[in-house]
């Protein structure tokens, strides 16, 4: 039998009840189809849709709405200004680098929750922005510093955490405790995780961080999103990051629709949701991202032949590079 990369058959039955252990009664969901989603190959929702979308999940019930990038421009703020003005239940935050003016952006747009996004592996650190790990933490202390002072609550977000040193991962997040920071978003970035990993490694993080939220953020590449988001609230994790449709850059994200169904069905978690808004919501995304009307079609480009994708880990300045 083959195993995913980091999985042994040992491993495997080792792990058993642990692993198999109770899930959360209750559990976050940030939603990221307008900022992580929109990074999936043309796909660009105009501000009439991103309100829309908006408005359905918070009928349904996600905790938090990530609502885009303001750095990416006027438009963008528009929107994020637009749908932080509905005054929806749920908390609306926004995506932003290690630099004070993304911060600034933010509050413009009358948001107050920021994510504050920075490489914790070498691979990103050294050969994407060819800087150093002692770069990485004095820009966290920085703006943390301003976001905090600004009256925001902060997200720190380890931006390639699955491929980081572990120790380095750790120090970045007492820093980010330290400033201020109520939450670490754990990024398998480009989605090289298999469950017991995560289990693993979540429940270790979650030994260290006292009283700090720790939040999966998963992507698709081996077809494993969905397990290790699974994988990370059994271990500790408060929250998962979703899109709908599992839409989003490369294989995509973890599925908003799948998780939910998960979830409930198999553990008996997730109540709190009205998930009647689901099927209004996934055809909405559906049609205006230009993707097929089920969930399995919406990795799919919808232009023939599709577009290149661009951004988030590739070596570039992009103010859309993400987690």
């Amino acid at each position: 039998m083959v195993y995913a990369a980091g999985l042994t058959r040992d491993r495997a039955v080792e792990a058993g009840p642990e692993f198999r252990g109770a899930f959360p009664e209750s559990f976050g969901i940030v939603d990221t189809t307008l900022r992580d989603g929109e990074q999936a190959p043309g796909v660009a929702f105009n501000w009439r849709e991103k309100v829309v979308i908006a408005l359905l999940l918070d009928r349904l019930g996600v905790d938090q709405i990530e609502a885009g990038t303001p750095a990416m421009g006027e438009i963008e703020q528009e929107a994020i200004r637009a749908i932080a003005g509905l005054g929806l239940g749920c908390r609306i935050t926004t995506w932003n680098r290690l630099v004070t003016a993304d911060v600034r952006a933010s509050l413009a747009c009358g948001v107050r929750d920021v994510h504050l996004s920075g490489p914790v592996s070498d691979l990103q650190i050294r050969h994407k922005l060819g800087k150093t790990r002692g770069w990485v933490l004095e820009r966290l202390r920085e703006v943390l510093a301003y976001a905090v002072d600004h009256g925001c609550r902060v997200t720190a977000g380890a931006e390639d955490a699955s491929r980081a040193d572990e120790g380095f991962l750790l120090e970045f997040a007492l820093v980010a405790r330290a400033g201020g920071a109520a939450r670490l978003r754990y990024a398998d970035t480009v989605g090289v995780l298999e469950p017991l990993t995560v289990y693993e490694r979540i429940s270790r993080l979650r030994t260290k961080l006292d009283d700090m939220e720790i939040e999966f953020h998963g992507h698709n590449d081996f077809g494993l999103a969905l397990a290790n988001a699974v994988a990370a609230l059994k271990a500790g994790a408060g929250c998962v990051d979703t899109t709908v449709g599992g839409l989003g850059e490369r294989a995509g994200n973890t599925s908003l629709e799948d998780l939910l169904k998960v979830t409930q069905g198999l553990y008996g978690g997730g109540k709190g949701f009205n998930t009647s808004v689901l099927p209004a919501l996934t055809r909405f995304v559906a049609r205006a991202s230009r993707r097929g009307g089920t969930r399995n079609d919406f990795s799919r480009p919808g232009p023939p032949g599709g577009l290149p994708q661009c951004g988030a880990h590739f070596p570039s300045a992009s103010c859309r590079a993400g987690e």
